[in-house]
C-alpha cells in the first residue's frame, strides 16, 4: 500500500537531506577505510531504510515499488557502498521470504530483517556457476537429524556474496533433485550461526570500496527442512523473481548515480576555466552534457514507468530487465564523460570522479550482467511477437 502523498514526500526529504548533510561528507573516508561507519549503520537503522520494502505489518515501511524506486534514485547520489549496506535487506536479501515464505517464516525473520537487527544475503553465484544460474552445483540432500527431525545436509560454496561478511541469514539456491537445470533447484533460509558454515575473507575490488563481497562455505551443514522457501524445484522461479525485482532497484540506484554526476559536472564546468571562458561555454562539453541528460532523463522515466507497473500487478520481465540493461549502460557512459569534462582532475581521487567511474563499472555485471539482459528482452520481446 502506498504511503500518502504528504508522509511520501517527508521520507524523500529525510532521505535527501541525510545523502546530502551526512553521507556524502563521508565518501572519501569509506574509500580509504573501505568500511562504513558504525554510528551511519545506526541511522540507517532508525531511518527504516532496511525495511524500505517490508510490509508494515512486519515493522517494514511497506513502500510499492514506485515509491521504492525514488527513494532508490535519491540513495543513488552518494557512494553506491552506503545503499549497499542495507540494499540486501530491501532487495535480494529479503524478497525470495517476502514472495514465498511462509507465514511462520515471515513472523519469526522480517521483522528483525526490517530493524536491521538481522542483516540478510542471497547465495546464488558460485565459482563456476554465474550467468547460468540453472547450474547451481550446492547440494541439499535429505535427511534426519539425531533426534528424527527432517533435516537438509547443505554442501557447496558460494562466490561474491554481497554482505556476506556481515550477514546474519543466508537465501541459498541449492540443488535438491537429479532434474538438470532450473527444474532441480530449491531454495533455503540459512542462518550463519548454523555448525558448518564459514564465510571467507572479502575479496579486494575494483570499486564501491566499503561494500564487502566473500564466498560462503557449506560444510556439511544441517539445515532444519522447515528453512526450505517453497516446494522443492522451485527455488529458481523464486530467484528469478527476486532478480526481476532486484533489478528494477538497481536501475533506481544507476539514475541517482548519473544525476549526482550530471549536477558535478555542471557544476565543475561552470567554475573550470580554459581559453579565457568556463568550459561550460564551450559547446563540445556542452554536448557531452546534453548527452548525459538526455540519456539519465529517458533511464529515469523507463525505471518509473516500469515499476508503476509492477505495482499494478503487470508481467515486467522484459521491462525490468530493459531497464537495468539501458540504466547501468547509461551511467558507465555518464561516469566516463565525466572523467572527460573534468580531464586531468577526472583522474585524480581528490575529486571522487575516478572513484565513481570504478563504482558504476559493477552495475552492468550483479543481478544479470548486460549481455544476459540482452538475452531476456530478446526472448521476452519474441514471446510478445514484438
Amino acid at each position: 500500500m502506498a504511503l500518502d502523498p504528504e508522509t511520501f514526500d517527508q521520507l524523500i526529504d529525510t532521505v535527501r537531506r541525510f545523502v546530502s548533510d551526512r553521507l556524502r561528507p563521508l565518501e572519501a573516508a569509506v574509500e580509504e577505510a573501505d568500511a562504513i561507519p558504525d554510528d551511519v549503520v545506526r541511522e540507517m537503522r532508525a531511518l527504516g531504510l532496511y525495511g524500505l520494502s517490508i510490509a508494515e505489518e512486519y515493522g517494514g515501511l511497506g513502500l510499492t515499488m514506485a515509491e521504492e524506486c525514488r527513494v532508490a534514485i535519491e540513495l543513488g547520489r552518494t557512494t553506491p557502498a552506503f545503499r549497499s549496506t542495507f540494499g540486501t535487506n530491501v532487495g535480494i536479501g529479503s524478497q525470495g521470504l517476502v514472495m514465498a515464505g511462509t507465514p511462520e517464516q515471515k513472523a519469526h525473520w522480517l521483522p528483525r530483517i526490517a530493524s536491521g537487527e538481522v542483516v540478510t544475503s542471497f547465495a546464488l553465484t558460485e565459482p563456476d556457476v554465474g550467468s547460468d544460474s540453472g547450474a547451481v552445483k550446492t547440494r541439499a540432500v535429505r535427511a534426519r537429524d539425531e533426534n528424527g527431525a527432517d533435516i537438509y545436509r547443505l554442501s557447496g560454496t558460494k562466490r561474491y556474496i554481497t554482505n556476506a561478511d556481515k550477514a546474519d541469514l543466508f537465501t541459498v539456491m541449492a540443488r535438491t533433485g537429479d532434474e538438470p537445470g532450473a527444474r532441480g533447484v530449491s531454495a533455503f533460509l540459512v542462518p550463519r550461526d548454523l555448525p558448518g558454515l564459514s564465510i571467507g575473507h572479502p575479496e579486494k575490488k575494483m570499486g564501491q570500496k566499503g561494500a564487502k563481497v566473500a564466498d560462503v562455505n557449506f560444510d556439511d551443514v544441517a539445515v532444519p527442512a522447515a528453512n526450505r522457501l517453497g516446494a522443492e524445484g522451485e527455488g529458481f522461479k523464486i530467484a528469478m523473481r527476486v532478480l526481476d525485482r532486484g533489478r528494477l532497484h538497481i536501475s533506481a540506484v544507476c539514475v541517482g548515480v548519473a544525476e549526482r554526476l550530471i549536477a558535478d559536472c555542471v557544476a565543475y564546468a561552470g567554475d573550470r576555466k580554459q581559453f579565457g571562458k568556463p568550459i561550460a561555454e564551450h559547446q563540445l562539453i556542452q554536448a557531452m552534457i546534453a548527452d548525459s541528460k538526455t540519456e539519465a532523463l529517458a533511464a529515469r522515466a523507463l525505471v518509473l514507468e516500469t515499476a508503476a507497473r509492477k505495482d499494478l500487478g503487470e508481467d515486467i520481465v522484459l521491462e525490468s530487465s530493459a531497464a537495468k540493461l539501458f540504466a547501468s549502460e547509461m551511467v558507465g557512459r555518464v561516469a566516463d564523460r565525466a572523467v572527460q569534462i573534468y580531464g586531468g582532475a577526472g583522474y585524480i581521487a581528490d575529486y571522487g570522479i575516478e572513484r565513481f567511474y570504478r563504482d558504476v563499472r559493477l552495475f552492468r555485471i550483479y543481478e544479470g550482467t548486460s549481455q544476459i539482459q540482452q538475452l531476456i528482452i530478446a526472448r521476452e520481446t519474441m514471446k510478445r511477437g514484438g
